[in-house]
């Protein structure tokens, strides 16, 4: 892997300089080498200009810089340019405002726009981008629809590859809701989420063979499906917008399950949640009894989601998304 090194030295006193160098590096999405070593991928066109230009700034105010190229022999550098915590940090900011679309219209609408800049600072220094950036990007266009709704809502909608209907769950009780067999976490989750939140007597048929799936079942994350995935959201996330169930602490949760099935950011609790899950599957052959143990766990995280999410409610604000850019320099270069 080719990269761009900046090898800086600045005197103690040159505090403004060293400040001024901090933060063109920050912006830049540099990655921080060790002390006075700063790189950005070769392949970036802005890596070199970014780099020349702080060298300027140093040499020209009695510091030492120079500018070289190096191959670092190791593609695990791409580490370093991770932004995985930025979009977490940016996930969470979404579900809290999510929150507050209906409650204060105003400040959701401010503060997603402020959200969106955040976003797409990340995305020009997200030198490789995956599906972190993906999920962070349908997040945000979900949350930016509910806001322009909430807003106008007699205004038409801009329909996707496939409209995400919103279904009355008066229409789905007592039904017979239809997924594979064995059952991982998305399908684990979506059940726990059906019966918590939609349909309390739903009974659920654990499928070998989708091709047989009943007519009259409601079918869940399988191909043809009538909930399954949906452009970047996992089939949990696409029954909480149907039904209207995105509460900040489900869309924590979303975030979650989404993580656990199809990658991109990964929250802390994740860690704990998969092998929990993937022992419950070696030890619970059964798949209804395998749900209603996850299920036990689903209630516990949601429970204490929202007891987070309702603190931080009371006690922070989502407007300080621009300044947590992580995964870059987060100080000052030595002298």
């Amino acid at each position: 892997m080719l990269i761009t090194l900046l090898i800086l030295s600045l005197p103690t006193e040159s505090t403004t300089v060293r400040t001024r160098a901090w933060r063109a590096l920050k912006a830049s999405g540099a990655a921080v080498l060790r002390d006075g070593v700063y790189a950005l991928p070769a392949a970036c066109e802005d890596s070199a200009p970014s780099l020349q230009a702080v060298a300027q700034d140093v040499t020209g105010n009695g510091g030492t810089a120079r500018v070289l190229q190096a191959d670092s022999g190791a593609e695990d550098l791409r580490s370093l340019f991770s932004r995985g915590s930025d979009f977490n940090a940016l996930l969470a900011d979404i579900s809290t405002l999510r929150g507050m679309v209906k409650s204060e219209p105003a400040v959701a609408l401010r503060n997603t726009r402020r959200l969106r800049k955040t976003f797409e600072h990340l995305k020009a220094i997200d030198f490789f981008p995956g599906p972190a950036q993906r999920q962070a990007s349908s997040a945000l266009q979900a949350l930016e629809a509910a806001v322009a709704q909430g807003a106008s809502p007699d205004e038409p909608r801009a329909a996707s590859a496939r409209t995400l209907l919103i279904h009355n769950p008066s229409d789905y009780q007592a039904r017979v809701w239809a997924t594979r067999a064995r059952p991982g976490v998305d399908r684990l989750a979506s059940a726990w989420l059906i019966r918590r939140f939609i349909d309390p007597q739903a009974r659920f048929l654990w499928l070998t063979n989708i091709k047989r799936c009943p007519v009259k079942a409601v079918g869940f994350d399988f191909d043809g499906a009538t909930f399954t995935h949906v452009g970047a959201r996992v089939t949990f996330e696409v029954l909480l917008a149907c039904f209207q169930l995105e509460t900040p602490a489900l869309l924590r949760l979303g975030l979650l399950v989404h993580s656990l099935d199809a990658g991109g950011v990964q929250p802390p609790e994740a860690a704990g949640l998969e092998p929990v899950l993937a022992g419950m599957r070696l030890a619970i052959l059964d798949d209804d009894a395998l749900f209603l143990a996850a299920a036990g766990v689903f209630e516990s995280l949601h429970l204490s989601f929202t007891q987070a999410a309702q603190a931080t409610k009371d006690h922070a604000s989502p407007t300080h998304s621009a300044a947590r850019l992580t995964n870059h320099p987060t100080q000052e270069p030595n002298s």
